[in-house]
């Protein structure tokens, strides 16, 4: 088997199980802790600095775990010890942290401890696992046959997560007849499965090791943001992706779940079906967006997916306002909203990656050195930063429009049916008289937020890409011609 087919093979299969981890904890911590908790305003403030400061952490944490990340010389290269050591540790967080049974004051403080944690923890093989691929290969159509295939079962890993954990921890379908015990279960699951797969790129995976004959570089936060500044289409990458990350995470890891609760019922099935169907069209994305880009190129391609993801938008939103509540053609309209909606935004997405790890050439053309394990930490780092600033629009979301006073009943309920107090059909009747007595209102706010604040990011970032992003394919192809006369 030659090293191209190889890594095409193993390397992609490693992010399965560490993709259902990520959306475990981006798309579910913050319904989990809302349907399981019963915080007051105060607590779920001090919840959401928590998140907000534990990514002003990795703004450090990143980019150093890529400095020191270049730094590595061992027998196994730069990027498998941490690949191994880092999910192990993903695996024991995660599962603490759906498993403690805390309250109050107590959760937030364990909250705190094991959030920073995870985000070390995780730092470690997500900069390792990403950072390989400038390594796998230096071919851009071999790169870009890696990255769609790698985010190919990224998609699968993460849809599989977000199909099944509404299904199984929401309703009927519990594990365990709560969402406590549920998520606990599911915690466990996916804390097995992801060290499992990411063994396929530990022992699979065989990446050009020539740069490590070369004396490491130190560890110095200097390197790190000498890399930055002096790689301008790296910095514009970065925003660009950042307004995209928070813009599209509001719909599915931030509003979206409790707005089809409060708005449909208390059933984990609808939200799963509308995650779905959403989700779906981004398989076509990720097999076909090498031939895609190659046909209609970065630029005109970003400018296409755009006005698709507005369009989803707006049929979201007016069809949210007009059709009759709680029917299911409304839900139907409000599905086909998120298809187009997803779409053009997972393909946003598609664009940034590779246009970020494009920046290597060009840092290595400009600076004379790739700094890849340093470069390819800001994507993780800004993904983490956008989740962040999702929970922090969701949390004051709920705050504002009196959310949380439902939800606290709500997790009063789900923790009465955990310790077998109620029945769970006592439990399920319970919640759906809290639903009730909310009001139109309340979704009717949450359906304007989750639709107009990503119209308005949606905007500013296709704005940058289009703007101020010059390294399309032609100025890459020249950028690595004077780099293989230079090197010659």
């Amino acid at each position: 088997m030659t090293e191209d087919r190889r890594n095409i093979l193993f390397f992609p299969l490693g992010t399965f199980g560490r993709d259902m981890v990520y959306a475990l904890v981006t798309n579910f911590l913050l319904t989990f802790i809302l349907f399981t908790q019963n915080l007051n305003a105060s607590q779920l403030a001090a919840v959401t600095a928590i998140m907000i400061g534990a990514r002003v952490f990795d703004a450090l944490n990143d980019p150093v775990m890529g400095n020191i990340i270049e730094k590595t010389r061992t027998r196994w290269g730069k990027f498998k010890p941490y690949l191994l050591s880092g999910i192990l540790l993903t695996s024991l967080v995660i599962f603490l942290m759906f498993n403690v049974p805390l309250e109050g004051w107590a959760f937030v403080i364990f909250f705190g401890v094991i959030y920073f944690s995870y985000s070390i923890a995780y730092t470690m093989h997500d900069i390792s696992y990403w950072g390989m691929i400038p390594a796998l290969s230096r071919d851009a159509g071999m790169r870009n046959r890696l990255t769609s295939r790698t985010t190919l079962i990224a998609g699968i890993g993460g849809t599989l997560a977000n199909i099944l954990i509404p299904m199984l921890t929401t309703g009927s379908f519990a594990i365990g007849g709560s969402a406590k015990t549920a998520y606990g279960r599911i915690a466990l699951i996916i804390a097995i499965i992801a060290p499992l797969f990411l063994l396929f790129t530990i022992a699979g995976a065989k990446e050009d090791r020539r740069d490590l004959e070369k004396t490491a570089p130190p560890v110095s936060f200097r390197k790190i943001f000498s890399t930055i500044r002096n790689n301008d289409q790296l910095v514009w990458c970065c925003i660009f992706l950042l307004l995209q990350q928070v813009g599209n995470g509001i719909a599915l890891s931030g509003l979206g779940a409790t707005y089809i609760y409060f708005e449909f019922g208390y059933s984990g099935g609808l939200f799963s079906l509308y995650t779905t169907i959403g989700m779906l069209p981004t398989a076509f994305l990720m097999i076909f967006y090498p031939l895609l880009s190659r046909k209609a190129g970065r630029k005109r391609l970003a400018e296409i997916l755009s006005v698709t993801a507005f369009a989803g938008y707006v049929v979201t939103l007016v069809c949210g306002l007009v059709l009759p509540s709680s029917s299911m053609l409304k839900f139907s309209f409000l599905t086909g909203g998120y298809v187009l909606a997803n779409f053009g935004q997972y393909g946003l997405y598609l664009i940034a990656m590779i246009s970020i790890l494009n920046t290597v050439e060009y840092n290595e053309y400009r600076n004379g050195t790739r700094d890849e394990a340093i470069i390819a930490s800001l994507r993780p780092f800004v993904t983490k930063l956008a989740s962040a600033l999702t929970v922090v629009i969701a949390s004051a979301s709920y705050i504002i429009f009196g959310v949380i006073d439902y939800t606290n009943s709500i997790s009063d309920y789900e923790n009465l049916a955990a310790r077998g107090i109620i029945s769970e059909a006592d439990k399920l009747s319970s919640i759906e008289a809290v639903l009730q007595s909310a009001g139109e209102g309340r979704s009717t706010a949450m359906l304007c937020a989750m639709c107009i604040i990503p119209v308005i990011l949606l905007v500013l970032s296709s704005f940058v890409y289009l703007k101020k992003y010059r390294l399309d394919e032609k100025a890459y192809d020249r950028i690595c011609r004077s780099l293989e006369e230079r090197n010659r």
